[in-house]
């Protein structure tokens, strides 16, 4: 692995000296490799090693710079198993120092980096300084020998908001892997997250039957008792624990409750404030009852001194509703300018999905401080918010929509194009000039449209992953980037997905390789390798027993394989909630070797080398003559972390990272 991101990073150290001014070239460090891509960089001679004796040096009487000198510490750690001192005073040779320093070129997210001697890290705020370790770590990461090019960088970002927004409403999202994201943001200067708290499946999968289509809040509620979902959700204290967690590491949480469509969640709750006319999954807005439900809510998670929501911005929604006559349209109007002085009297910054061209009308709704989504240019034509002054997200759909396994937007992102000729200033077919002022910066997101579809959390992670960090730059080195996509798609690999995480067991190499072995698997035993991700091929001798139904061979906390799986005894794996089976299952006294190999489209099983079954990408066909369509994934990211307590003699574990 190691000899590969050497040769990745030569590679790019040559394609860069054009950048370099000649008097420059000559023996002078080259740019080094990060995302986003710094912006300015004066190469220096020779390297600074970090070792055991290198010290983090803070000011004294500065609690936020003490604050990320021990997160630093913390995560080179977690990265290389090294523990570095941190202290505050004065740095020395062989030293890193943090502190924050008035720059008006650097601004609020900007820092300087000098590497010589000793590494002097300065920034504006602790916002900057933090982001300045975490270039460290990425240059760190791609050295054998944990050394930082010697020279001087000067980075800020294009874009203050540089976003993801994930609907944990119509798949669950377990709370570990929401936490993970923060980290998995912060690695890469991504500073916004918005969690799509509430929403609703489609009706035509359901029978169209309202009342048996998937609808969830995610949040605890005491106020209306029974509106949580009950499939899963997050505790009060659990997402108040998960905005301190990212405030920590400058990664803002903005919890979205989406009223008045999408809100089928909170009919079935209370059916009363259902539109009978536009259908169940709309708010009727016509209802005293409608508002009293809508101002309870929103009540119950920003009172307070310390409310349930912490951030500065709330998002309330408000689109995709019925615009079918005048009399909706304003009302609807009404009911987006009530939403977004409601979460302003909390004092709170309104943000909304942009909706205000499709219910174009004249009650008006508030403009001043109000944030709006800018998605869809025929349900809000960015160049008629911005006259009216608005400021806006750039998050066109067509563009940055992940919709996986849905057959419509994109399943992965389109990044060589976006990496090539998008940024912020491009929304849908408008392109503005770039650094907009009314233009704050950009997301992409998450849609789980199809509830049900058999999608897992490490099926949206591999989509995510390289959108992430192509989108990372975009929104911070905005127009401006030098590496040729084809260059920094293969150097990105090197990267984590954030210090100590490998979310989704990836293990990218240009060659297969090995990932790990194990002469005798025993019953209760624990691997440091905790899953192997997509591309890969597990195999494992069997002595089979008679196993009990449910026998897990291997698990990590979201994923179980099983020799005999809990209803008809058959090899099989369950994630997600969901159950997927191989047509074979083991007689008593059997001997066979056992082949399983999967990617992010099929998972394989072979038994003494031949194939005996393929769970493939299926198409359920819905109501009269199959009108409606869905596609299912039965996809295995391959558990390891942890033997099972079943019966049979288990040797010979390979684990290789090239599907058979």
């Amino acid at each position: 692995m190691k000899k590969t991101i050497i040769t990745i990073l030569a590679a790019i150290s040559l394609s860069l000296l054009a950048a370099i001014p000649a008097s420059a070239a000559g023996d002078k460090n080259e740019k080094p490799f990060v995302i986003p891509e710094l912006k300015e960089w004066v190469g220096g001679k020779g390297q600074f090693p970090i070792t055991q004796a290198t010290r983090i040096v803070y000011p004294k009487n500065n609690a936020e710079a003490e604050h990320i000198a021990k997160q630093f510490a913390a995560d080179y750690k977690k990265m290389f198993g090294t523990q570095l001192t941190t202290v505050e005073g004065s740095a020395k040779k062989g030293d890193i120092s943090l502190a924050i320093k008035k720059d008006k070129k650097l601004g609020e997210e900007g820092y300087k980096i000098t590497i010589n001697n000793k590494v002097t890290i300065t920034a504006p705020t602790g916002k900057g300084l933090f982001w300045a370790t975490r270039t460290l770590l990425q240059m760190a990461e791609q050295s054998n020998d944990r050394t930082l090019a010697q020279g001087t960088i000067l980075d800020w970002p294009d874009y203050a908001v540089r976003g993801f927004m994930l609907d944990v409403a119509r798949k669950y999202i377990p709370m570990y892997f929401v936490r993970d994201y923060v980290e998995f943001m912060a690695y890469y200067k991504m500073n916004t997250f918005q969690i799509h708290l509430n929403d609703n499946g489609f009706k035509q999968y359901f029978n169209h039957d309202w009342n048996k289509t998937q609808s969830a809040f995610r949040l605890e509620s005491e106020y209306f008792p029974g509106l949580t979902a009950r499939d899963g959700h997050y505790t009060k204290q659990e997402f108040i624990d998960l905005q301190k967690m990212a405030e920590s590491l400058y990664v803002d949480i903005i919890p979205e409750i989406d009223v008045p469509a999408h809100s089928l969640a909170f009919t079935k709750y209370r059916p009363e404030i259902g539109s009978k006319e536009y259908g169940m999954d709309h708010l009727d807005l016509f209802k005293e009852e409608t508002y009293q439900f809508v101002d309870s809510l929103f009540d119950e998670y920003l009172k307070g001194d310390e409310p349930v929501f912490r951030g500065k911005r709330v998002h309330v929604g408000t689109d995709e509703y019925s615009n079918r006559d005048t009399a909706v349209v304003e009302k609807f109007r009404y009911f987006t300018d009530h939403c977004l002085r409601l979460v302003e009297s909390y004092g709170k910054d309104p943000m909304a999905w942009g909706a205000l061209t499709h219910a174009k009308g004249n009650t008006p709704v508030k403009i001043d401080n109000v944030l709006l989504g800018a998605w869809y240019n025929g349900y809000a034509n960015p160049k008629e918010m911005i006259e009216l002054g608005y400021d806006l997200i750039s998050i066109p759909d067509g563009y940055l929509y992940i919709v996986p396994a849905a057959g419509y937007y994109y399943d992965y992102l389109n990044t060589k194009h976006l990496y090539e000729a998008w940024t912020p200033a491009q929304i849908g077919n408008e392109k503005f000039e770039e650094r907009h002022p009314q233009i704050k910066g950009g997301m992409f997101a998450v849609w789980n449209d199809h509830a049900g579809n058999g999608i897992s959390c490490n099926d949206i992670h591999y989509r995510v992953y390289p959108a992430m960090q192509t989108l990372a730059v975009k929104m911070w080195t905005g127009a401006t980037p030098t590496l040729p996509f084809e260059q920094f798609n293969k150097a990105r690999l090197a990267l984590s997905d954030a210090p100590g995480l490998n979310i989704a067991g990836r293990y990218s190499s240009e060659e297969p390789r090995v990932i790990f072995t194990k002469e005798v698997v025993k019953p209760g035993s624990t691997n440091e390798v905790k899953k192997i991700g997509f591309e890969y091929t597990v195999s494992f001798d069997i002595e089979a027993s008679c196993e009990t139904k449910g026998s897990v061979l291997f698990s990590t906390r979201d994923t179980k394989f099983y020799l005999s799986d809990p209803i008809e005894g058959k090899i099989g794996f369950s994630r997600d909630g969901y159950l997927n089976t191989f047509n074979y299952s083991f007689f008593p006294g059997e001997k066979a070797t056992v082949t399983v190999s999967g990617d992010d489209v099929e998972t394989k099983l072979f038994i003494n080398g031949k194939l005996v079954d393929t769970l493939a990408k299926q198409t359920l066909y819905f109501n009269e003559g199959g009108k409606d369509k869905m596609y299912y994934l039965s996809t295995l990211v391959f558990p390891l972390e942890k033997a099972g307590l079943f019966k049979s003699k288990i040797s010979n574990l390979k684990v290789v990272n090239k599907k058979q």
